[in-house]
């Protein structure tokens, strides 16, 4: 039996990929952040995307726990500006496709990101 491939797309297995960020390991990219953010959407993993959230712009967990049934379809990365393991902000701009209430649609967002003591941060739309 084959492991399940990582929503993020990344042509890696969940266990390779996204899961080790989802347990508590630092994301080592603003990128691999977005990836395991998105992860943790599609898995409904409200927990993750709370503590990944930057403080400064965090939702409460409980918003985020009741994540609306989103079926989230593909993960596109546009383009990546800084946010290497040695930068202290990255941007992501990211295409990701979903289904709600049957209809197709696609969220395009430019996203800004912080490292601050070593770890990344998601902290808004651009």
């Amino acid at each position: 039996m084959t492991a399940a491939l990582c929503p993020c797309q990344s042509g890696k297995t969940y266990t390779q990929c996204c899961r080790p960020y989802h347990d508590g390991k630092a994301a080592p990219t603003a990128e691999t952040l977005m990836r395991s953010r998105y992860s943790a959407y599609v898995l409904r993993n409200g927990a993750y995307l709370h503590r990944s959230w930057h403080a400064s712009t965090r939702p409460n967990k409980k918003s985020l726990l009741q994540l609306p049934p989103t079926e989230w379809l593909g993960l596109e990365i546009v383009r990546t500006e800084q946010g290497g393991a040695t930068d202290t902000s990255g941007v992501v701009e990211f295409i990701a496709r979903y289904r709600e209430a049957g209809a197709e649609a696609a969220l395009q967002e430019t996203s800004r990101f912080v490292r601050e003591a070593g770890r990344w941060t998601y902290v808004d739309a651009l």
